[in-house]
């Protein structure tokens, strides 16, 4: 670590007389009460490569500035003197995660808009459940993103943060239970795909209704694939729509991670975006470090895009990457969400995320009678649970099988009741002879009576 890491002293006050703040130079901060306390340091260098600068600020005194401090710092804090506010160990905590960039800026947005403003000036140790569920009681009628209240799955998010973070602080002693683990929480259900099926694709061009998660049915994946045949990014979205990579996943493809003669692709690391820059970082979880089997109609396309490469760079693309742009650099995962949703809309089919595509690989190979473990093993899932219950959907065709299979079996089963039962009738009267009737005689017919 290093040890030039300072505490200081500065306020917002401005000089009158350049018109800027005055900051740690104000002539005022002798005074007590005056100003707030900020620490900085350098953490040690990122898996991007660059420095990691953090300064902190806000504290009450200076021992709350060097007891935060310390603990970016590797030391213990004393927890009868740490004087920090929520809001600050929140920050602290967010410095020490070590997860992927798009998480790390998940946590971030959650502690920032939501967290914080209720809590964040709250000292840790006076923090309570009730103060915790009455910021839940309110992010409930919160507006979030397009205008919705926030919906129960981002409000468990939201809380799941939270509590990671105070677990954080129990482990360095600052307070002895978690005031977020009692938190009542309105129920969240996982949104289920749909098809997009000719009565709903009616619906959705009347009212602009449309579902959260929808997949393609395989006539429309080919119709998009078939629109975009002569596209740069084509090999990409056939991958993505085959074999359900993830878009980082995709976006990260190297050559040497192709085997095109044996058709199989190995996924060790993936593409995102990160302050604006695209870096390189592990998989998602260790299960996503996976062999991936190729249709053969996936290596002749890749065959194909190999060839158009090595005209460009005949010593092929510097940086290795399949799908590349002008000077070799791989593609933002942005950028291939963006592409996507615009051919899409060009080739006249109905509204999906590029996500949504990984979830309707998983649902056709289970229609080509694909076993369940070999899609989990496909898309790279740790538990086949998952699998399961998000991202397959009974495409119509193969739950139309399913019903006409359902059906041959009850109807099969009844024809067997039948026939025993006549069976036995037979055994009956050849036994016991032809029946008779009361007067001795052969027992009258049964008159039919039309209805």
């Amino acid at each position: 670590m290093n040890e030039r890491a300072h505490v200081f002293k500065r306020c917002s006050c401005q000089n009158t007389t350049t018109g800027h703040l005055w900051g740690a130079r104000c002539p005022a901060l002798c005074e007590e009460g005056h100003g707030t306390w900020y620490f900085s340091l350098e953490l040690p260098v990122g898996r991007d490569g660059h420095r990691n600068r953090v300064r902190r600020g806000g504290f009450g005194s200076r021992q709350a500035a060097e007891q935060a401090r310390a603990y970016l710092l590797g030391e213990d804090v004393d927890s009868d003197r740490a004087l920090i506010t929520t809001g600050q160990w929140l920050d602290l905590w967010l410095d020490t995660r070590t997860v992927s960039f798009s998480t790390h800026r998940i946590y971030a947005q959650h502690v920032r808009d939501y967290v914080k403003p209720h809590l964040g000036g709250v000292p840790l140790r006076d923090l309570t459940t009730g103060r915790v569920q009455a910021m839940f009681t309110s992010l409930t009628r919160t507006v979030g993103t397009g205008h919705k209240p926030l919906s129960p799955a981002t409000l468990r998010k939201i809380r799941g943060v939270l509590h990671a973070a105070l677990n954080g602080a129990i482990r360095r002693g600052l307070i002895d239970r978690n005031p977020a683990h009692w938190v009542e929480l309105p129920p969240a259900r996982r949104p289920k795909a749909v098809v997009w099926t000719d009565a709903r694709v009616a619906h959705w061009q009347a009212t602009g209704e449309r579902p959260p998660v929808a997949v393609w049915t395989p006539a429309q994946t080919a119709t998009f694939l078939d629109a975009n045949r002569g596209h740069d990014l084509y090999a990409l979205y056939l991958l993505v729509a085959l074999v359900g990579l993830r878009r980082g996943e995709a976006a990260g493809l190297r050559w040497c991670d192709l085997d095109l003669d044996n058709a199989v692709l190995m996924v060790s690391h993936q593409v995102q975006d990160h302050n604006g820059r695209t870096v390189i970082c592990p998989p998602k979880t260790q299960a996503s470090v996976r062999a991936v089997a190729m249709p053969r109609v996936a290596v002749t396309v890749l065959r194909h895009l190999r060839q158009t490469q090595r005209r460009r760079w005949p010593d092929g693309v510097p940086t290795g990457f399949v799908f590349a742009k002008s000077r070799g650099d791989p593609f933002s995962p942005g950028y291939l969400t963006h592409t996507f949703h615009r051919l899409a809309a060009n080739a006249g089919v109905p509204p999906i995320r590029l996500h949504d595509l990984r979830h309707g690989a998983a649902s056709l190979t289970l229609a080509a009678g694909g076993e369940l473990k070999v899609v989990q093993a496909m898309l790279g899932h740790d538990s086949i649970v998952l699998t399961a219950d998000t991202y397959t959907t009974v495409l119509p065709c193969l739950a139309h099988q399913t019903a006409e299979a359902t059906a041959a079996l009850l109807l099969h089963a009844a024809h067997r009741t039948v026939r025993k039962l006549r069976s036995r009738s037979r055994r009956s009267r050849n036994h016991y002879g032809p029946r008779k009737g009361r007067a001795g005689g052969p027992r009258p017919a049964i008159r039919k009576i039309a209805a």
